[in-house]
C-alpha cells in the first residue's frame, strides 16, 4: 500500500519543479537559541554542531546555504561567528509521518481518460497531496478509490499516478499517469519543460504593457520561511520565467493570461507580486486587501462583496498540453473558468462599463 513517504519527484506547475523532499516540505521552527553576555566568538557551524543531535559539519553548513538557519532574521554565511545576545533559530522541512493513503469516494471531474492516463479538473480547496494537516480528503485519496474500483493495480503505482500538482486553492487541470510507463513519460516532459500550461488570472492593477515576461529568481522569503520571494538579482532562489498577457482590462484588476517557462513554487503568484499586481484575493501574497482603486465606499463594498463570492485567490489552470505517453500524439484539454471566478470577472466588467458611462 502507498504511504506519505513515497511521494518522490512529483513536478508541479506554479509550484516546485523539484522533488518533494525536504526542501519543499514546509518549514518549521527546531531550535531557538539566545546567546548570553558571556558567549566567546565562534563559527555559527561549530557552534550548532555542539547544539544539534546528529549533526555533522557539512549538513550546518548546508542549511546555513539554503537558508535554514537565521540569526537576528538574516542569512548568514557558515564563517559567521556568533557573539553575545544573538538570537538563533534554526528551521527544518518535516516530511508527514508515514501514514497509510485511505481511498475515499470523492467527488472528480474527469475531463479526460483512457488506458494510460486521465486528466482532472481539480476544484479549489481540493489539496492534492496528503500532508501535514491534510491527510484525508486529498485527490489523491479519491484516486486511490477510484482505481481500484476500475481494478487498476494501485500498490504497483508510485504516487496513485501523480506527476504533478497545483495549489489548494488553484483550479484547473491536473494529469495522472495510469501506468509507471506513463507516469515516467509524462514526469520526464515536464522536467525538459516542454508541456504546455496556460494559466488564467484575475490581478491588481493596471499592467503597463499588453504583455510580457517576468524573470526573476523563485526562492523562501529571507525571514518567513513559509512563503516563496522573487530575487532579480539572481543571489537567490532558482531561476523562474514567466510570460504574461493582457486579455481584458477593468481599470483596478486586469484579466491575464500567464504561460509558465519554469515552474517553481508559488511561481505565478510570487511574480505578480513582485510586479506589483498580486492575484486578486491572495492572502499569502498581499492581494486580500484593495491594492488599487478609489477610497469610496460604495468601491470597498464592491470588492468586498467580489471577496466573498471568490473566497481564494483569483487563479485557474486553464490548458494542459503534452505528448500523449503511449500513442505519440500531441494531447491538449481546455477548462472552464470555475463559476466563482467567472462570476467576479463578470462583475467587474458590468463595474467598469458603469464608471465609463458616467
Amino acid at each position: 500500500m502507498l504511504t506519505a513517504n513515497d511521494a518522490e519527484d512529483i513536478w508541479d506547475d506554479e509550484e516546485p519543479e523539484e522533488d518533494v523532499t525536504e526542501e519543499n516540505a514546509e518549514p518549521v521552527e527546531r531550535l531557538r537559541i539566545v546567546t548570553d553576555k558571556r558567549q566567546e566568538p565562534l563559527r555559527i557551524d561549530k557552534f550548532l554542531m555542539n547544539r544539534l543531535e546528529g549533526a555533522t559539519r557539512n549538513k550546518v553548513q548546508q542549511a546555513i546555504d539554503e537558508g535554514f538557519i537565521l540569526v537576528n532574521d538574516n542569512i548568514v554565511k557558515s564563517n559567521y561567528k556568533v557573539k553575545a545576545h544573538d538570537t538563533i533559530v534554526v528551521f527544518e522541512t518535516r516530511r508527514p509521518e508515514s501514514q497509510e493513503i485511505i481511498p475515499e469516494q470523492l467527488p472528480l471531474n474527469v475531463a479526460y481518460e483512457d488506458d494510460a492516463l486521465m486528466i482532472i479538473n481539480k476544484p479549489a480547496g481540493m489539496v492534492v497531496h496528503p500532508g501535514c494537516g491534510n491527510y484525508s480528503g486529498t485527490l489523491v485519496n479519491g484516486l486511490m478509490w477510484y482505481m481500484q474500483q476500475a481494478h487498476i493495480e494501485v500498490d504497483g503505482l508510485t504516487r496513485v499516478g501523480l506527476v504533478h500538482r497545483i495549489d489548494k486553492d488553484t483550479t484547473g487541470l491536473i494529469v495522472i499517469g495510469k501506468t509507471e510507463k506513463a507516469m515516467q513519460h509524462l514526469a520526464a516532459q515536464f522536467k525538459k519543460h516542454t508541456v504546455h500550461r496556460r494559466y488564467i488570472a484575475l490581478v491588481w492593477g493596471d499592467l503597463p504593457e499588453d504583455e510580457g515576461t517576468i524573470r526573476a529568481h523563485i526562492g523562501r522569503n529571507l525571514r518567513f520561511r513559509k512563503i516563496m520571494d522573487a530575487f532579480p538579482d539572481g543571489e537567490h532562489g532558482k531561476e523562474a520565467v514567466t510570460h504574461y498577457k493582457v486579455l481584458e482590462r477593468f481599470n483596478y484588476v486586469t484579466l491575464t493570461e500567464l504561460r509558465l517557462e519554469t515552474g517553481r513554487t508559488h511561481q505565478i503568484r510570487v511574480h505578480m507580486k513582485h510586479m506589483g499586481h498580486p492575484l486578486f484575493n491572495d492572502a499569502t501574497y498581499g492581494g486580500d486587501r484593495i491594492v488599487k482603486g478609489t477610497v469610496f465606499n460604495k468601491y470597498k463594498q464592491f470588492v468586498e462583496n467580489c471577496f466573498n463570492i471568490l473566497p481564494r485567490h483569483a487563479l485557474h489552470a486553464k490548458e494542459l498540453g503534452f505528448m500523449h505517453p503511449v500513442e505519440n500524439r500531441w494531447l491538449q484539454l481546455d477548462s472552464d473558468l470555475p463559476q466563482d471566478m467567472a462570476q467576479v470577472i463578470e462583475k467587474w466588467r458590468t463595474y467598469t462599463a458603469g464608471i465609463r458611462k458616467q
